[in-house]
Protein backbone atom coordinates (compact mmCIF):
# COMPACT_ATOMS: atom_id res chain seq x y z
CA UNK A 1 0.00 0.00 0.00
CA UNK A 2 1.46 3.51 -1.09
CA UNK A 3 0.96 6.94 1.27
CA UNK A 4 0.48 10.26 -0.79
CA UNK A 5 -0.24 13.43 0.77
CA UNK A 6 -2.56 14.36 -2.29
CA UNK A 7 -4.40 11.84 -4.40
CA UNK A 8 -5.82 13.41 -7.82
CA UNK A 9 -8.36 11.56 -9.36
CA UNK A 10 -8.59 12.41 -13.12
CA UNK A 11 -5.77 13.03 -15.31
CA UNK A 12 -6.77 15.09 -17.54
CA UNK A 13 -6.51 19.11 -18.32
CA UNK A 14 -8.23 19.89 -14.88
CA UNK A 15 -6.26 17.08 -12.96
CA UNK A 16 -3.22 18.18 -14.82
CA UNK A 17 -3.67 21.81 -13.67
CA UNK A 18 -3.60 20.83 -10.25
CA UNK A 19 -0.69 18.49 -10.22
CA UNK A 20 1.21 21.11 -12.32
CA UNK A 21 0.44 24.34 -9.83
CA UNK A 22 0.86 22.63 -6.61
CA UNK A 23 4.53 21.80 -7.37
CA UNK A 24 4.72 25.63 -8.92
CA UNK A 25 3.86 26.59 -5.37
CA UNK A 26 5.63 24.61 -3.35
CA UNK A 27 4.04 21.50 -2.25
CA UNK A 28 6.79 18.85 -1.34
CA UNK A 29 4.84 15.61 -0.85
CA UNK A 30 3.98 12.81 -2.79
CA UNK A 31 1.12 13.23 -5.72
CA UNK A 32 -0.81 10.54 -7.53
CA UNK A 33 -2.66 11.78 -10.28
CA UNK A 34 -4.89 9.06 -11.58
CA UNK A 35 -6.26 8.57 -14.84
CA UNK A 36 -7.96 5.19 -16.01
CA UNK A 37 -7.36 5.68 -20.40
CA UNK A 38 -4.21 7.89 -20.69
CA UNK A 39 -5.14 8.47 -24.40
CA UNK A 40 -8.02 10.22 -23.16
CA UNK A 41 -10.84 9.20 -26.00
CA UNK A 42 -13.66 9.69 -24.49
CA UNK A 43 -12.12 12.89 -21.94
CA UNK A 44 -14.30 16.43 -21.52
CA UNK A 45 -10.94 18.18 -22.51
CA UNK A 46 -10.25 16.53 -25.59
CA UNK A 47 -13.24 16.03 -27.10
CA UNK A 48 -14.23 19.80 -26.64
CA UNK A 49 -14.58 22.07 -28.96
CA UNK A 50 -12.19 23.52 -27.32
CA UNK A 51 -12.40 27.20 -27.29
CA UNK A 52 -12.02 30.28 -24.85
CA UNK A 53 -13.79 33.41 -23.96
CA UNK A 54 -14.84 36.33 -21.36
CA UNK A 55 -18.28 36.92 -22.38
CA UNK A 56 -19.37 35.41 -18.94
CA UNK A 57 -22.27 36.84 -16.60
CA UNK A 58 -20.53 36.88 -13.59
CA UNK A 59 -17.03 38.29 -12.87
CA UNK A 60 -15.48 35.55 -11.01
CA UNK A 61 -15.72 33.13 -14.18
CA UNK A 62 -13.94 35.97 -16.61
CA UNK A 63 -11.33 36.17 -14.05
CA UNK A 64 -10.64 32.47 -14.60
CA UNK A 65 -10.66 32.59 -18.39
CA UNK A 66 -8.14 35.72 -18.24
CA UNK A 67 -5.64 33.50 -16.29
CA UNK A 68 -5.79 31.31 -19.03
CA UNK A 69 -5.50 33.51 -21.82
CA UNK A 70 -2.35 35.32 -19.77
CA UNK A 71 -0.86 31.64 -19.97
CA UNK A 72 -1.46 31.34 -23.48
CA UNK A 73 0.35 35.00 -24.53
CA UNK A 74 3.75 33.27 -22.33
CA UNK A 75 3.14 29.70 -23.10
CA UNK A 76 6.87 29.47 -24.76
CA UNK A 77 8.25 31.31 -21.52
CA UNK A 78 6.16 28.36 -19.31
CA UNK A 79 6.50 25.79 -21.60
CA UNK A 80 9.46 25.93 -23.25
CA UNK A 81 10.06 27.48 -27.18
CA UNK A 82 8.80 24.31 -28.83
CA UNK A 83 4.88 25.02 -26.89
CA UNK A 84 2.36 25.80 -29.47
CA UNK A 85 -1.52 24.87 -28.83
CA UNK A 86 -2.07 26.84 -31.96
CA UNK A 87 -3.88 29.78 -30.53
CA UNK A 88 -6.38 31.40 -33.22
CA UNK A 89 -7.83 34.41 -31.70
CA UNK A 90 -10.70 35.18 -33.77
CA UNK A 91 -13.33 36.12 -31.03
CA UNK A 92 -16.65 35.08 -29.93
CA UNK A 93 -19.70 36.67 -31.50
CA UNK A 94 -22.60 36.16 -29.48
CA UNK A 95 -26.18 37.05 -31.15
CA UNK A 96 -29.37 38.12 -28.76
CA UNK A 97 -32.95 39.15 -30.54
CA UNK A 98 -35.05 41.70 -29.15
CA UNK A 99 -35.63 39.56 -26.24
CA UNK A 100 -32.39 38.94 -25.17
CA UNK A 101 -30.96 42.01 -25.32
CA UNK A 102 -31.31 43.26 -22.05
CA UNK A 103 -29.28 40.03 -20.75
CA UNK A 104 -26.71 40.54 -23.36
CA UNK A 105 -26.60 44.47 -22.00
CA UNK A 106 -26.01 43.09 -18.31
CA UNK A 107 -23.30 41.03 -19.64
CA UNK A 108 -21.63 43.32 -21.55
CA UNK A 109 -21.34 45.71 -18.75
CA UNK A 110 -20.11 43.26 -16.48
CA UNK A 111 -17.57 42.13 -19.13
CA UNK A 112 -16.31 45.42 -19.46
CA UNK A 113 -15.92 46.34 -15.47
CA UNK A 114 -13.44 43.06 -16.22
CA UNK A 115 -12.09 44.89 -18.51
CA UNK A 116 -12.50 42.41 -21.14
CA UNK A 117 -12.21 43.67 -25.17
CA UNK A 118 -15.89 43.31 -25.71
CA UNK A 119 -17.63 45.73 -28.68
CA UNK A 120 -21.48 45.78 -28.59
CA UNK A 121 -22.93 46.42 -31.81
CA UNK A 122 -26.48 46.91 -33.41
CA UNK A 123 -27.39 44.21 -36.26
CA UNK A 124 -26.56 47.08 -38.98
CA UNK A 125 -23.19 47.52 -37.66
CA UNK A 126 -22.24 43.94 -37.65
CA UNK A 127 -23.62 43.20 -40.62
CA UNK A 128 -21.15 45.98 -41.99
CA UNK A 129 -18.37 44.33 -39.77
CA UNK A 130 -19.03 40.77 -41.49
CA UNK A 131 -20.57 40.75 -44.42
CA UNK A 132 -22.00 36.91 -44.68
CA UNK A 133 -23.78 37.67 -41.62
CA UNK A 134 -27.59 38.14 -42.06
CA UNK A 135 -28.88 40.25 -39.08
CA UNK A 136 -32.09 38.92 -39.53
CA UNK A 137 -34.24 38.78 -35.80
CA UNK A 138 -31.16 40.06 -34.56
CA UNK A 139 -31.03 43.23 -31.84
CA UNK A 140 -27.38 43.11 -31.17
CA UNK A 141 -24.58 41.66 -30.71
CA UNK A 142 -21.90 41.27 -28.28
CA UNK A 143 -18.18 40.83 -30.63
CA UNK A 144 -14.79 39.80 -28.69
CA UNK A 145 -12.23 41.81 -30.50
CA UNK A 146 -9.14 40.20 -28.74
CA UNK A 147 -8.56 37.54 -25.74
CA UNK A 148 -11.11 35.13 -27.67
CA UNK A 149 -10.83 32.61 -30.04
CA UNK A 150 -10.02 28.31 -30.27
CA UNK A 151 -7.12 26.26 -29.36
CA UNK A 152 -6.02 22.69 -29.86
CA UNK A 153 -7.03 20.97 -26.60
CA UNK A 154 -4.77 17.49 -27.36
CA UNK A 155 -2.07 20.42 -27.32
CA UNK A 156 -2.62 22.08 -24.66
CA UNK A 157 -2.84 18.80 -22.46
CA UNK A 158 0.34 17.35 -23.54
CA UNK A 159 2.04 19.95 -22.11
CA UNK A 160 0.97 20.10 -18.93
CA UNK A 161 1.25 15.98 -18.79
CA UNK A 162 4.92 16.54 -20.39
CA UNK A 163 6.08 18.92 -17.83
CA UNK A 164 4.72 16.71 -14.81
CA UNK A 165 7.02 14.28 -15.83
CA UNK A 166 9.85 16.24 -14.54
CA UNK A 167 8.09 17.43 -11.44
CA UNK A 168 7.84 13.99 -10.06
CA UNK A 169 4.26 13.69 -9.99
CA UNK A 170 2.77 9.47 -10.60
CA UNK A 171 0.97 9.27 -13.41
CA UNK A 172 -1.04 6.19 -12.48
CA UNK A 173 -3.03 4.05 -15.23
CA UNK A 174 -6.21 2.98 -12.93
CA UNK A 175 -10.01 3.50 -12.50
CA UNK A 176 -10.93 4.26 -9.35
CA UNK A 177 -13.55 2.10 -7.40
CA UNK A 178 -13.70 3.18 -4.45
CA UNK A 179 -12.75 6.01 -1.53
CA UNK A 180 -11.92 5.28 1.94
CA UNK A 181 -13.52 7.57 4.96
CA UNK A 182 -12.86 7.67 8.39
CA UNK A 183 -15.65 9.98 10.04
CA UNK A 184 -14.98 13.80 8.26
CA UNK A 185 -11.75 12.57 6.58
CA UNK A 186 -11.26 10.52 3.50
CA UNK A 187 -8.28 8.34 3.87
CA UNK A 188 -7.52 6.45 -0.13
CA UNK A 189 -8.68 5.23 -2.81
CA UNK A 190 -9.00 1.79 -4.37
CA UNK A 191 -7.93 1.39 -8.19
CA UNK A 192 -9.49 -1.47 -10.47
CA UNK A 193 -6.22 -2.86 -10.41
CA UNK A 194 -7.03 -4.13 -6.45
CA UNK A 195 -4.18 -1.79 -5.29
CA UNK A 196 -5.28 0.74 -2.75
CA UNK A 197 -3.17 3.95 -1.71
CA UNK A 198 -3.43 6.15 1.17
CA UNK A 199 -4.00 9.58 1.06
CA UNK A 200 -3.97 12.71 3.18
CA UNK A 201 -5.87 15.01 0.76
CA UNK A 202 -8.24 13.58 -2.11
CA UNK A 203 -8.83 16.02 -4.85
CA UNK A 204 -12.11 14.82 -7.49
CA UNK A 205 -11.30 16.42 -11.00
CA UNK A 206 -12.97 13.18 -12.23
CA UNK A 207 -14.93 15.31 -15.18
CA UNK A 208 -18.12 13.72 -16.21
CA UNK A 209 -17.86 11.42 -13.57
CA UNK A 210 -17.57 13.71 -11.04
CA UNK A 211 -20.72 12.93 -9.18
CA UNK A 212 -19.76 9.26 -9.32
CA UNK A 213 -16.37 9.58 -7.37
CA UNK A 214 -18.13 12.37 -4.86
CA UNK A 215 -20.48 9.77 -4.21
CA UNK A 216 -17.79 7.03 -3.89
CA UNK A 217 -16.87 9.25 -0.72
CA UNK A 218 -20.40 9.81 0.90
CA UNK A 219 -21.19 12.63 -0.41
CA UNK A 220 -23.30 14.37 -3.12
CA UNK A 221 -22.30 16.08 -5.90
CA UNK A 222 -25.12 17.45 -8.37
CA UNK A 223 -22.76 16.76 -11.20
CA UNK A 224 -23.82 14.18 -14.30
CA UNK A 225 -22.95 13.66 -18.29
CA UNK A 226 -24.94 15.47 -20.64
CA UNK A 227 -23.78 14.66 -24.20
CA UNK A 228 -23.31 17.44 -26.61
CA UNK A 229 -22.58 16.83 -30.57
CA UNK A 230 -20.34 18.45 -32.62
CA UNK A 231 -20.79 18.19 -36.43
CA UNK A 232 -18.17 19.06 -39.25
CA UNK A 233 -19.46 20.23 -42.46
CA UNK A 234 -18.05 21.72 -45.95
CA UNK A 235 -18.73 25.07 -47.74
CA UNK A 236 -17.92 26.86 -51.41
CA UNK A 237 -17.41 29.95 -49.16
CA UNK A 238 -14.72 30.17 -46.71
CA UNK A 239 -15.08 33.29 -44.37
CA UNK A 240 -11.47 33.49 -42.89
CA UNK A 241 -12.74 37.05 -40.76
CA UNK A 242 -15.40 34.14 -38.73
CA UNK A 243 -15.51 34.32 -34.95
CA UNK A 244 -17.09 31.44 -32.83
CA UNK A 245 -20.38 32.84 -33.87
CA UNK A 246 -23.36 31.83 -31.10
CA UNK A 247 -26.89 32.44 -32.69
CA UNK A 248 -29.85 33.21 -29.95
CA UNK A 249 -30.66 29.78 -30.28
CA UNK A 250 -28.14 28.72 -29.10
CA UNK A 251 -26.69 27.10 -32.10
CA UNK A 252 -23.08 27.73 -32.82
CA UNK A 253 -20.38 27.34 -36.07
CA UNK A 254 -16.62 28.16 -36.22
CA UNK A 255 -14.60 27.97 -39.47
CA UNK A 256 -11.72 25.10 -38.40
CA UNK A 257 -9.41 25.23 -41.29
CA UNK A 258 -10.78 24.71 -44.69
CA UNK A 259 -14.50 23.24 -42.88
CA UNK A 260 -16.79 24.47 -39.75
CA UNK A 261 -17.76 23.32 -36.94
CA UNK A 262 -21.53 23.66 -35.45
CA UNK A 263 -23.45 22.25 -32.73
CA UNK A 264 -25.16 23.54 -29.44
CA UNK A 265 -28.76 22.44 -30.71
CA UNK A 266 -29.85 20.38 -27.18
CA UNK A 267 -32.07 21.72 -24.83
CA UNK A 268 -31.33 21.41 -21.58
CA UNK A 269 -35.07 21.36 -20.47
CA UNK A 270 -36.09 17.78 -19.26
CA UNK A 271 -32.45 16.68 -20.04
CA UNK A 272 -31.08 14.05 -18.14
CA UNK A 273 -27.92 12.42 -17.40
CA UNK A 274 -26.15 10.47 -20.18
CA UNK A 275 -25.50 7.29 -20.82
CA UNK A 276 -21.61 7.18 -19.63
CA UNK A 277 -21.10 4.61 -22.81
CA UNK A 278 -23.16 6.91 -25.14
CA UNK A 279 -20.56 8.86 -27.81
CA UNK A 280 -22.66 8.34 -30.93
CA UNK A 281 -23.48 11.92 -32.61
CA UNK A 282 -27.33 12.98 -32.63
CA UNK A 283 -27.44 13.20 -36.15
CA UNK A 284 -31.22 14.42 -36.64
CA UNK A 285 -30.00 17.91 -35.00
CA UNK A 286 -28.04 19.01 -37.45
CA UNK A 287 -30.43 18.11 -40.32
CA UNK A 288 -33.45 19.20 -38.27
CA UNK A 289 -32.17 21.84 -36.24
CA UNK A 290 -29.07 23.36 -36.64
CA UNK A 291 -29.00 23.31 -40.92
CA UNK A 292 -32.13 25.29 -41.09
CA UNK A 293 -30.37 27.82 -38.03
CA UNK A 294 -27.35 28.29 -39.91
CA UNK A 295 -29.08 28.65 -43.01
CA UNK A 296 -30.81 32.03 -41.90
CA UNK A 297 -28.41 33.50 -39.65
CA UNK A 298 -25.32 32.66 -43.17
CA UNK A 299 -27.28 32.66 -46.07
CA UNK A 300 -24.46 30.91 -47.87
CA UNK A 301 -24.82 28.01 -45.69
CA UNK A 302 -27.72 27.13 -47.37
CA UNK A 303 -25.51 24.24 -49.15
CA UNK A 304 -23.63 22.78 -47.03
CA UNK A 305 -22.29 19.04 -46.97
CA UNK A 306 -21.98 17.36 -43.20
CA UNK A 307 -18.95 15.05 -43.18
CA UNK A 308 -18.13 13.53 -40.07
CA UNK A 309 -19.29 14.28 -36.85
CA UNK A 310 -18.16 13.29 -33.09
CA UNK A 311 -19.90 13.38 -29.43
CA UNK A 312 -18.37 14.02 -26.50
CA UNK A 313 -19.99 14.52 -22.21
CA UNK A 314 -20.17 17.91 -20.23
CA UNK A 315 -19.41 17.38 -16.65
CA UNK A 316 -23.07 19.10 -16.23
CA UNK A 317 -23.68 21.17 -12.97
CA UNK A 318 -27.45 20.55 -12.72
CA UNK A 319 -28.17 23.48 -9.86
CA UNK A 320 -26.61 26.47 -11.63
CA UNK A 321 -24.12 25.14 -14.75
CA UNK A 322 -21.03 26.98 -13.30
CA UNK A 323 -18.01 25.27 -11.60
CA UNK A 324 -17.60 23.53 -7.56
CA UNK A 325 -14.23 24.27 -6.23
CA UNK A 326 -12.59 23.92 -2.84
CA UNK A 327 -13.26 21.58 0.09
CA UNK A 328 -16.28 19.80 1.42
CA UNK A 329 -17.31 22.10 4.22
CA UNK A 330 -17.57 19.25 6.68
CA UNK A 331 -14.76 16.45 4.71
CA UNK A 332 -12.25 19.34 4.50
CA UNK A 333 -9.49 17.22 2.89
CA UNK A 334 -11.95 16.25 0.11
CA UNK A 335 -11.52 18.81 -2.44
CA UNK A 336 -13.60 19.48 -5.62
CA UNK A 337 -12.66 20.30 -8.58
CA UNK A 338 -16.03 19.42 -10.92
CA UNK A 339 -18.83 20.99 -12.87
CA UNK A 340 -17.69 23.27 -14.86
CA UNK A 341 -20.92 22.68 -17.60
CA UNK A 342 -18.32 23.17 -20.82
CA UNK A 343 -16.17 25.74 -20.10
CA UNK A 344 -13.86 23.98 -17.92
CA UNK A 345 -11.27 23.06 -20.74
CA UNK A 346 -10.18 27.03 -20.24
CA UNK A 347 -10.86 27.49 -17.09
CA UNK A 348 -8.73 24.40 -15.64
CA UNK A 349 -5.34 26.15 -15.35
CA UNK A 350 -6.58 29.37 -13.06
CA UNK A 351 -8.56 26.48 -10.96
CA UNK A 352 -5.35 24.73 -10.76
CA UNK A 353 -3.40 27.41 -10.10
CA UNK A 354 -6.40 28.85 -7.42
CA UNK A 355 -6.30 25.08 -5.47
CA UNK A 356 -3.21 25.09 -5.44
CA UNK A 357 -2.44 28.28 -3.46
CA UNK A 358 -5.86 27.20 -1.12
CA UNK A 359 -3.72 24.02 -0.33
CA UNK A 360 -0.36 25.06 -0.24
CA UNK A 361 -0.92 28.46 1.39
CA UNK A 362 -4.02 27.84 3.29
CA UNK A 363 -6.20 30.61 0.88
CA UNK A 364 -6.80 31.82 -2.31
CA UNK A 365 -4.18 34.35 -3.73
CA UNK A 366 -4.83 35.15 -7.22
CA UNK A 367 -7.81 34.58 -8.23
CA UNK A 368 -10.71 34.26 -5.10
CA UNK A 369 -12.87 31.09 -5.82
CA UNK A 370 -14.60 31.21 -2.52
CA UNK A 371 -18.01 31.84 -4.61
CA UNK A 372 -17.85 28.33 -6.51
CA UNK A 373 -17.28 26.78 -3.12
CA UNK A 374 -19.63 23.64 -2.03
CA UNK A 375 -21.80 25.57 0.56
CA UNK A 376 -23.97 26.67 -1.59
CA UNK A 377 -24.18 23.15 -3.00
CA UNK A 378 -24.67 22.25 0.47
CA UNK A 379 -27.72 24.81 0.71
CA UNK A 380 -29.15 24.26 -2.76
CA UNK A 381 -28.02 28.14 -3.77
CA UNK A 382 -27.52 28.69 -7.08
CA UNK A 383 -24.24 31.06 -8.35
CA UNK A 384 -25.87 30.80 -12.18
CA UNK A 385 -23.78 31.49 -14.80
CA UNK A 386 -26.43 33.01 -17.68
CA UNK A 387 -23.85 32.37 -20.89
CA UNK A 388 -23.05 28.21 -20.69
CA UNK A 389 -22.81 27.15 -24.70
Amino acid sequence: MSHYGIVIVGGAIVGSSVAYYLRAEGFAGRIALIERDPQFPHAATTLSLASIRQQFSIPENIRLSRFTLGLFRRLKEEFGADADIGFREKGYLILASEGGLPVLEANHAVQKAEHADIVLEDAAALERRFSWLSGEGIRAGAYGVTGEGWFDAHALLGLFRKALKAKDVDLLTAGVTGIAREGNRVTGVTLDTGERLTAGMIVNAAGPSGGRVAAMAGLELPVEPRKRSVFVFEARDRFDDMPLLVDPSGIYVRPEGAVYVTGGAESSEGEGAADPADFEPDWPLFEEVIWPALATRIPAFEAIKATRAWAGHYDYNTLDQNGVVGPHPDVANFIFANGFSGHGLQQAPAVGKALAELIVHGGYRTIDCSAFGYGRIAEGRPFRELNVI
